[in-house]
């Protein structure tokens, strides 16, 4: 985008709100379908106005304050390739979200809305960019689970208002008379989420990215059943704006908007895989039980090399789940897993000594960046040094010419991921100057480290 970014934050930036939103009856004499949008088009005034949701899934502020989010990604795409700066408006809820874009207010509305018939009737369709089902989510204690349409008549069910989700719900209430639910309109999905995960809600229905994203942070939630197919998330415009919906559809249809939409899916999604509720119910575990007597070393440590405390927790985490005492059968020692070799090279004497080995582990890390090209962009730079951390510079080395080989953008996180592996290929590895490695394994790395800073943020803010 060409200037700074403005933005009208309804509800505070703490609160993430998620779920999708719900259309009414098609629109009657001079209702808004009649009406052009009010503001100026962004051809001409140079501004394109976004309303949206504040939620993990749509837009938030990260740890850094800066704005973040699988649609403030894509929306920043558009408005750059179209040379438009961005004025956003963020709501604490789908349907004042359908209400400012129904009253012309806004060019656009990027909130994670579901694309249904009600709400094409109201106004006019954008493009789609995600594919999601919508759940219904119970705690994985509830005894029975309901697993088909019959067993949801003997659960409470709350959704968010004016949702996709309560759509749903009313449509199978039509064929299963005992089936009710509630509908609440100040609680997010995200926030219902949490009441289920806390058993104090039995159930509630979300769309599946929304539940992908935090059953990390919530392992107490179990995914019931699928309450549809495949549905489309994209954006909606006001009634009468068909000639930019056709420009947002076209870029979203060019090459451009394809790669815009898969930088966004590896940075939001793709890193997450299948829920291992074992793995972060014991990381929820420990970091109440023992990351506390590490986390004053963790920020020592970022302030002396500029690496995030919480990745290097995160890193920390996966070579030792925070034991300082740890030990492989390689010999590799200590909460950051340090060979004899490597302590050496950073004066760490005891890797046994947390203090010695936090240290010594976040400066290999920052080593490990720092021999990076600055050219690479982030996080994509982050990874890759993750990568060589685990596999050593070197094995980066021959993935990244082998990338650049293959044809391959070796600055490219998403490609290196692709190329990694292939160091185990004994159709390439013989032809590399550091032979063989377990290639797949600082791809499997780097996913559960970033898996593991997204849950342990929290604990530094």
């Amino acid at each position: 985008m060409r200037a700074l970014v403005q933005v009208s934050i309804a509800l505070a930036a703490a609160v993430l709100v998620a779920g999708c939103g719900n259309g009414n009856a098609g629109p009657g004499p001079g209702s808004p379908q009649e009406q052009l949008p009010n503001p100026l088009p962004p051809a001409e005034s140079g501004v394109l106005k976004v309303v949206t949701r504040n939620g993990s899934t749509t837009y938030y502020l990260n740890r850094h304050e800066q704005p973040a989010g699988p649609e403030y990604d894509l929306v920043s795409a558009y408005a750059e390739h179209q040379g438009l700066e961005v004025e956003w408006q963020v709501l604490n809820s789908t349907s004042a979200v359908l209400e400012v874009l129904e009253s012309g207010e806004v060019h656009l509305a990027a909130a994670g809305l579901t694309h249904l018939p009600s709400r094409t009737e109201r106004f006019v369709r954008g493009p789609a960019h995600t594919e999601i089902t919508q759940q219904l989510v119970c705690h994985r204690e509830m005894r029975p689970l309901p697993r088909n349409l019959e067993q949801l008549t003997e659960v409470g069910i709350r959704v968010t208002a004016d949702s996709s989700y309560a759509e749903t719900l009313s449509q199978l209430a039509l064929e299963h008379q005992n089936l009710t639910f509630e509908e609440d309109s100040v609680r997010s999905t995200e926030i219902l989420l949490g009441q289920v995960a806390r058993g104090e809600l039995d159930c509630t229905v979300g769309d599946s990215n929304i539940v992908q994203v935090n059953r990390r942070y919530m392992h107490e939630l179990d995914v019931a059943m699928n309450l549809t197919g495949g549905q489309n998330l994209g954006w909606y415009l006001p009634a009468g704006s068909d000639q930019l919906a056709q420009n947002v559809r076209s870029w979203m249809n060019s090459q451009e908007g394809d790669d815009a939409m898969g930088r966004m899916e590896e940075r939001h999604y793709s890193y997450i895989g299948e829920f291992d509720y074992v793995d972060l119910r014991a990381l929820n575990r420990r970091i109440n039980d023992r990351l506390p007597g590490f986390i004053d070393e963790f920020e020592a440590a970022a302030e002396r090399t500029g690496m995030p405390a919480d990745l290097l927790a995160a890193l920390s985490y996966q070579e030792s789940h925070w034991d300082p005492k740890a030990r492989s059968p390689t010999g590799v020692r200590g909460i950051m897993m340090l060979t004899r070799r490597t302590a050496e090279s950073l004066g760490v004497e005891n890797r046994l000594d947390p203090v010695q080995a936090i240290d010594g582990g976040s400066r290999y890390l920052a080593d490990r960046h720092r021999r990076l090209p600055e050219s690479i962009p982030e996080p994509d730079r982050t990874f890759l040094a993750l990568a060589s951390y685990n596999v050593g510079r070197g094995h980066l080395l021959d993935a990244r010419q082998l990338a650049r080989d293959l044809g391959k953008n070796p600055d490219s996180w998403a490609d290196m991921s692709q190329v990694l592996p292939l160091l185990a290929d004994d159709r390439y590895y013989p032809n590399l100057r550091y032979g063989y490695a377990r290639g797949y394994e600082p791809v499997h790395y780097v996913t559960r480290i970033r898996n593991y800073r997204d849950v342990i943020a929290a604990a530094f803010e």
